[in-house]
């Protein structure tokens, strides 16, 4: 199951890591690409780094570790992996010769897939470690130190969590007023276009209690909103703190009870996952987000069944249905993949059909692309490129189309926005609305943290502007 795509450099600013560091501290550049997920990681590995005295920055240039968290979701993730150890190969060269050690790893999904053979191409590579046993970084390290090659790939008897140091207060408040909080991983679905359940295996939960205690800690830190992660996050389940099992709506519930906590989201879900108990949390707890994200990836039962999804489209539309239904203004966001093998004309516009029903708010879409190792990649009858993508842009053109046309219907309405940072231009600041929309206010509309009333008076092409209507008396922190 995929979790919305991105590339990030770094993990925080180089301004927030800067400022009262030790000049001579080890520093570490973490280059972080794909899901939510491996944002989350790399904060977790950057956690556990700083155990062994690393500090983290965003200029590579002054990194004495180079970590790159990666993703195996996309096509050629591989091979951009390798081009970007090329680089990373020439300044180390560059800084043996000025006598300065550097060393290099690779962590995340292709560290799982490819292990050893990450240092057969490239044998600049110091370490390579999977998803499973980041926590052993600060071991691997040593080791690698002590001139060793280490591969470390094999899936952890032992929970990363309970092994992981947890981050200082002032570590959390840098990252900002959201956060995420992976709850589950790995995938037990085997969509046969997918590779997660290869590179991060079994549907694996964690307890209700680590849950909440790593939540209160966000919260005592001024996060006021929590994502909670999974590749099947609406899978979760776990023995709660009265000895029974809790499924991600009870858990959403105890989330809720936490001071502070004002919002909570979860992503990413399957069909087959969505519950009764789940669908009336969107319905009775107003800390829930009237967003989400449930991927469906086509319209056509013929390609949901090659796919392996176990649902159709019948299903999906019902379930749809039953969720509208508890929370009227919800918005839905999904998944879609055009061109998947024996892809005809008329399966691509059942797709469309299905999205004509639903009316995204918004939603990701992409071509097919065989990854090796799944069914689909030995699959037959693969739809030409020039098809897929001619299906590609037909999509995504109705998929914008929804996206602005919700956006417009929020203009003249007032909701509650979370600001979040300063926005790109002086004299704003950016919030985030309960749908997720960037939302531009004016910069003495609140602090950063403060949960605001605000009148949307017009849309950009990704974003709402807004005026003040209500904030709060007192600010939650200097904006």
């Amino acid at each position: 199951m995929e979790l919305n795509t991105i590339e990030s450099h770094g993990i925080g600013t180089a301004a927030e890591r800067s400022a009262g560091t030790d000049r001579t501290a080890k520093k570490v550049f973490v280059k972080t690409y794909g899901c939510q997920m491996n944002v989350y990681d790399s904060q977790r590995m950057t956690d556990a780094l700083a155990a062994d005295g690393y500090v983290a920055t965003d200029v590579v240039e002054d990194a004495d570790l180079v970590l790159l968290n990666t993703c195996h979701i996309r096509e050629k993730a591989a091979e951009k992996v390798y081009s970007e150890l090329g680089r990373i190969r020439d300044m180390k060269a560059e800084r043996a010769v000025a006598g300065r050690e550097l060393l290099i790893g690779v962590a995340g999904c292709v560290a799982q897939a490819e292990g050893a053979e990450i240092i057969r191409r490239a044998p600049a590579v110091d370490l390579v470690i999977g998803p499973q046993t980041y926590h052993r970084l600060p071991d691997v390290l040593a080791r690698v130190r002590g001139g060793e090659k280490i591969v470390e790939t094999e899936y952890a008897i032992e929970d990363k969590f309970e092994h992981l140091p947890q981050p200082k207060r002032a570590e959390l408040a840098k990252r900002g007023v959201t956060a995420f909080l992976t709850v589950q991983e790995g995938c037990d679905k085997f969509c046969t276009f997918c590779v997660v359940p290869y590179t991060r295996g079994s549907e694996v939960s964690r307890p209700v209690a680590q849950i909440v205690a790593e939540a209160e800690r966000l919260a005592e830190a001024g996060v006021r909103e929590v994502t909670l992660l999974g590749q099947n996050v609406n899978a979760w389940h776990g023995v709660g703190e009265n000895g029974k099992e809790w499924g991600l709506g009870r858990l959403l519930f105890r989330l809720a009870e936490i001071p502070g906590l004002a919002r909570l989201r979860y992503t990413t879900s399957h069909p087959r996952d969505m519950d009764d108990e789940l669908v009336a949390a969107h319905r009775d707890l107003p800390a829930l987000m009237p967003y989400l994200h449930l991927p469906v990836q086509s319209g056509s039962d013929r390609i949901l069944k090659a796919m392996n999804r176990r649902h159709t489209a019948r299903d999906y539309l019902a379930l749809i249905e039953r969720i509208r239904a508890a929370r009227t203004d919800i918005a839905m966001s999904g998944d879609f993949i055009v061109g998947f093998p024996g892809e005809t004309d008329a399966d691509f516009e059942a797709t469309l059909q299905l999205v004509r029903e639903v009316n995204y708010a918004s939603a990701f879409s992409f071509k097919y692309s065989p990854r090796p190792g799944t069914p689909g990649a030995e699959m037959s009858d693969h739809v030409a490129e020039a098809v897929k993508d001619e299906r590609l842009q037909r999509l995504q053109a109705l998929l914008l189309r929804q996206q602005q046309d919700f956006g417009l219907s929020l203009v003249g309405k007032t909701i509650g926005t979370l600001i979040e940072k300063p926005g790109r231009q002086a004299g704003q600041k950016v919030g985030r609305s309960p749908w997720l929309q960037p939302v531009i206010v004016d910069d003495k509309a609140g602090g950063i943290g403060d949960i605001i009333d605000v009148r949307i008076t017009r849309t950009g092409y990704n974003s709402l502007f807004a005026e003040l209507v209500w904030r709060p008396r007192q600010m939650r922190r200097d904006g």
